[in-house]
C-alpha cells in the first residue's frame, strides 16, 4: 500500500510541475495539492503546493497550506508574503505587521514584503513609522521604485502636499512610465493643478507613448474634471506593489513565480483590470490562449482596457487557428473604431501574416494618420508598412518607408538589416549596405539573420573568406534556416570548398518547407554554382527576417 501512495504522490508532482510550467494553474493546483495530502510533511511538496494554489488564484487555500508549510519549520519569504497578503485582505492590518516582522532580504518576496509591511502600517494610522520601513530598504537603488509606493501611500491616506511632493519625484526619476503618469496626473488633477498635469501628460504623448489608461485620466484633464484617486484604499495600493514586480518576474520569464504575485495583487484589489490585463498576457506567452480568452472577455465593457481585451481575443483566434474570424473581428473594430491605434496595427500585421500585402500597407497608412507619423515610435508603422511595399513589389516606396524609420530610430537593427540586405540582394549601394548591416551586427550581436545579411553582403563584394567566416556564425545561431545554408553553400563554392557547399546545399534543400530554396539549389547540387545565371535571390529578405523584434 505506502508503494502505490508513493508512486500516486510522484506522479502527482510530476503532473503538478508540467502542468505549472505550461501555465495550467488550476490543474497544478489540484495535481500538487494531492501530491501535498500523500506526504503532508514533506517541505517540498507542500512549498510546490501553496505556490500552484496562489498562482491559480486560490488565496485562501494558498494561505492554509503556507501556514502548514511554516509550521513544519521551512522558513520561506513567499509563504509569508501569501499570509500578511491575506490579513491585509481583511483589514487586520496589525497581524499583518506582525505576521511579515520577519520578512527581508534582497529577493522579490523579501522587498515585497517589507513594502507591504510599510502598507499595513500606513493603513493602521502609522505612515511616519511606514515611511522609516521603507527607508530600511531604499539602498541599493531602490528609492525610485519606493517614492512611487510612499506617493501612494500619502495619497490614500490624505497627506495631499506629501502625495504630490512623492509623486513629483517619482515622476521625475520615470517620467515615460505609464502607471507613474497616471498616478501623478491624478493626484495633480485632484488638487485641481490642471495645467501641469496637462503637461505631464503633453511630454509623455510627445514620445508617441500612449495607454488606455492614461487616456481616460487625459479625458478627465481636458475638462477640467477631478479624475478620482489612483488607488481607492490601502488594498489598492498594496495591490500595485503585486502588479509592478510581477511584470518584472514575468519579464524574467519566471512564470510560476509572477503569476503568484500577479494573482496576489488581483486577490487585493479585484477591480484592477490592468492586473487581470497582464496576466492574460502571460497565459498568452504560454500558449493558453483559450484561458486567456476567458479572461479579456470577463473585463467589463466600461473598462478603458476593454479595446485592447477585444484586439487580444481576435489575435488569440488567429493564433488558435481560426485567421479569418480573426481578421473579421479586427476589421469591424476598426470599422467601429477608425482611431483605434492597437487594433489598426494588429490588423496590419495579421494581413501581412496572410500575405494580403496591399491590404496591410493601406492598413498600416491608416495608423500613421492617427499617431501623426512623427513621433519616434512611429519607426515600426513605417517599417512594417515597408516589408508590405516590398512584399507587393513597389519597392520605391518600401525604400522610402526604410529610410523615414531609420530618420525616427536610427539605430534600429531590423531596419538597417532590411535595407541593408534588399541594397545587397539587388546590387547597389553596396558599401553604404555593408555599413547599415555593419551597425546592425553590433546592435543585435546574437541575430543569425543580421549575421547572414553580413555574410551576404561581403559575398556581394567578392570577399568570399569574409563571407564564409560571417555566413558559418549564423549557420550556428540558425541551424535550419534554408535561405542562411544556401547562402553558406554558395560562399562555400566561391571560397574554392566545393564538398562542403554541396553539404550546405543538401541541408537547405531538406529543411526548406516551402519549395522555393529547395527549386533554386536543385541546379547547383546538380551542375555546381557556376551553371547558375548570376541573378539575386527571390529574396530579399527571408520572411522570417522579415517579421518585426517587438
Amino acid at each position: 500500500m505506502f508503494d502505490v501512495v508513493r508512486q500516486t504522490t510522484t506522479g502527482n508532482y510530476l503532473a503538478g510541475r508540467e502542468a505549472l510550467g505550461d501555465m495550467r494553474t488550476e490543474d497544478a493546483a489540484r495535481y500538487f495539492n494531492d501530491a501535498a495530502i500523500g506526504d503532508w510533511d514533506n517541505p517540498i511538496l507542500v512549498e510546490r503546493s501553496f505556490i500552484a494554489h496562489a498562482a491559480a488564484g486560490q488565496i485562501t487555500d494558498s494561505a492554509r497550506v503556507a501556514r502548514h508549510l511554516l509550521e513544519l519549520g521551512s522558513p520561506n519569504d513567499l509563504a509569508t508574503l501569501v499570509l500578511g497578503v491575506e490579513a491585509l485582505k481583511d483589514r487586520r492590518y496589525a497581524a499583518a505587521v506582525r505576521a511579515l516582522e520577519d520578512v527581508g532580504g534582497d529577493t522579490y518576496a523579501g522587498i515585497a514584503g517589507s513594502v507591504l509591511r510599510a502598507w499595513a502600517l500606513a493603513a493602521d494610522g502609522k505612515l511616519q513609522q511606514a515611511n522609516a520601513e521603507l527607508d530600511g530598504i531604499a539602498e541599493g537603488g531602490l528609492e525610485d521604485f519606493l517614492v512611487f509606493h510612499r506617493a501612494l501611500m500619502a495619497d490614500v491616506s490624505g497627506r495631499t502636499a506629501d502625495a504630490l511632493e512623492f509623486g513629483r519625484r517619482a515622476y521625475e526619476a520615470d517620467p515615460y512610465v505609464a502607471r507613474i503618469v497616471e498616478a501623478y496626473t491624478r493626484m495633480l488633477g485632484n488638487a485641481g493643478r490642471f495645467d501641469e498635469a496637462d503637461k505631464v501628460l503633453a511630454d509623455y504623448g510627445s514620445q508617441g507613448l500612449s495607454h488606455p489608461l492614461v487616456t481616460a485620466v487625459k479625458a478627465k484633464i481636458d475638462l477640467k474634471q477631478r479624475p478620482g484617486a489612483f488607488a481607492a484604499n490601502v488594498q489598492g495600493g498594496a495591490a500595485e506593489l503585486f502588479h509592478s514586480i510581477g511584470v518584472a518576474l514575468a519579464r524574467e520569464g519566471t512564470g510560476d513565480i509572477a503569476a503568484v504575485f500577479l494573482q496576489l495583487g488581483m486577490y487585493l484589489d479585484p477591480s484592477a483590470d490592468v492586473i487581470d490585463l497582464v496576466y492574460a498576457q502571460m497565459l498568452d506567452a504560454a500558449g493558453q490562449h483559450e484561458l486567456a480568452n476567458v479572461i479579456y472577455d470577463n473585463l467589463p465593457a466600461n473598462s478603458p482596457l476593454k479595446p485592447m481585451a477585444v484586439v487580444r481575443v481576435a489575435e488569440n483566434l488567429d493564433a488558435l487557428g481560426d485567421p479569418d474570424e480573426a481578421l473579421r473581428r479586427l476589421g469591424n473594430i476598426v470599422a467601429t473604431n477608425p482611431n483605434d491605434l492597437e487594433a489598426l496595427s494588429v490588423l496590419g500585421d495579421m494581413q501581412r501574416s496572410a500575405k494580403q500585402y496591399a491590404e496591410a500597407a493601406d492598413t498600416y497608412t491608416k495608423a500613421l494618420a492617427v499617431s501623426g507619423g512623427e513621433s519616434p515610435a512611429d519607426w515600426r508603422f513605417y517599417y512594417v508598412r515597408g516589408i508590405s511595399y516590398e512584399r507587393a513589389k513597389e519597392w520605391p516606396n518600401a525604400e522610402a518607408d526604410f529610410k523615414k524609420a531609420l530618420s525616427l530610430n536610427p539605430n534600429q537593427p531590423q531596419v538597417l538589416n532590411y535595407l541593408g540586405y534588399s541594397w545587397v540582394d539587388q546590387g547597389t549601394n553596396l558599401l553604404p549596405a555593408l555599413e547599415m548591416i555593419q551597425r546592425a551586427v553590433a546592435a543585435a550581436p546574437n541575430d543569425g539573420y543580421i549575421i547572414d545579411s553580413l555574410g551576404w553582403a561581403y559575398y556581394r563584394l567578392g570577399r568570399f573568406d569574409e563571407a564564409v567566416q560571417q555566413l558559418e556564425l549564423a549557420v550556428q545561431l540558425r541551424s535550419t534556416d534554408p535561405e542562411i545554408n544556401d547562402h553558406l553553400g554558395d560562399a562555400y563554392w566561391r571560397a574554392g570548398r566545393k564538398l562542403e557547399a554541396r553539404f550546405q546545399w543538401n541541408i537547405a534543400s531538406s529543411v526548406d518547407k516551402e519549395g522555393a530554396v529547395k527549386e533554386r539549389v536543385a541546379i547547383k547540387l546538380r551542375d555546381g554554382l557556376d551553371a547558375v545565371p548570376p541573378t539575386p535571390d527571390p529574396g530579399p529578405v527571408a520572411e522570417t527576417q522579415a517579421a518585426p523584434a517587438e
